[in-house]
């Protein structure tokens, strides 16, 4: 009769053994036919779900609960950001109510003129004169949508012309590139000012300029608002070429391709005749403007 010891003594002996034999039995029958442990494993995975979704929930509860605090930290940080530009806004409106304050009292003491409103009309091109003779193009507003003589005409870039003949319904427009066109401009790096001449090519050319050897290819040309058609510092273009006739300037609007025009009233076409000078010294009354009307002014 073997003694409780020795017994122990041998299971221990023989147990890794009979468990290797009986992992590898498994293994074989598995391998032979999967059909008998697939609903045992099923069985074993409907068994430990509940476990394992009771365990996962405090875990997203958890996830949850810190990417709610990140966000409470950002929105902290962030309230922080604004806190701190609010009020580096208001000093700056402290100093902007200061800065208009004493300009309305120097303009008071000045006696400054206070600019009119602007005011414009948005026109399509429906034609374009563009030969060899004149430079000009009809836009479907007249004086009835408000057009007038000596509006300027703006389109995407700078100025284009300005408008020389208003019908009910039609305006034409001379185009800074017209041989008929004359407009004083400034150069705002220099302050060389000049007159925008067109010559009927796609540059028009710098004429009268008062220091004409300080002109730089790549110097920027404003109008100057000196005749009182156009205000000053409307954009016209870049001085682009200097050949002896002088330099000649490249819109910076497209001229060739136009599709729609700002008709600006900048309230100054007051001023202007109200039609061209007849050769006998009077006025002729202005003609209605035409579709086939070909007149450049």
């Amino acid at each position: 009769m073997r003694t409780p010891a020795q017994l122990r003594a041998t299971w221990q002996r023989t147990a890794p053994t009979l468990l290797v034999v009986l992992a590898a039995a498994i293994v074989l029958v598995g391998k032979a036919d999967q059909a008998i442990f697939e609903p045992l494993r099923i069985s074993l995975t409907d068994a430990a779900a509940p476990a394992l979704d009771a365990l996962s929930r405090p875990l997203a509860a958890a996830a949850a609960a810190i990417e709610r605090l990140r966000g409470i930290a950002a929105v902290y940080e962030e309230n922080l950001r604004l806190a701190e530009e609010n009020r580096k806004l208001l000093q700056w409106q402290q100093v902007a109510l200061k800065l208009f304050a004493e300009n309305q009292a120097m303009r008071g003491m000045l006696k400054v003129v206070p600019e009119s409103g602007v005011s414009y009309v948005t026109a399509r091109l429906i034609g374009n004169s563009g030969g060899g003779y004149m430079r000009t193009a009809m836009v479907n507003a007249g004086a009835e949508q408000g057009a007038a003589r000596g509006q300027a005409a703006i389109a995407e870039g700078g100025l284009i012309g300005r408008l020389t003949e208003i019908g009910s319904r039609a305006a034409r427009v001379l185009l800074i590139t017209d041989l008929n066109s004359r407009i004083p401009v400034v150069i705002p790096a220099s302050r060389i000012s000049a007159v925008l001449a067109g010559d009927n090519s796609d540059r028009p050319h710098l004429v009268f300029a008062s220091e004409p050897k300080a002109i730089r290819i790549g110097d920027r040309v404003v109008t100057s608002g000196e005749g009182g058609v156009f205000p000053p510092g409307l954009p016209v273009g870049v001085v682009a070429a200097i050949d002896p006739d002088g330099a000649h300037v490249e819109p910076y609007a497209e001229l060739s391709q136009l599709d729609y025009v700002l008709l600006v009233d900048y309230g100054l076409a007051g001023g202007l005749p109200l039609s061209a000078p007849a050769g006998s010294g009077q006025k002729r009354p202005a003609k209605p403007l035409q579709p086939d009307d070909k007149r450049t002014r």
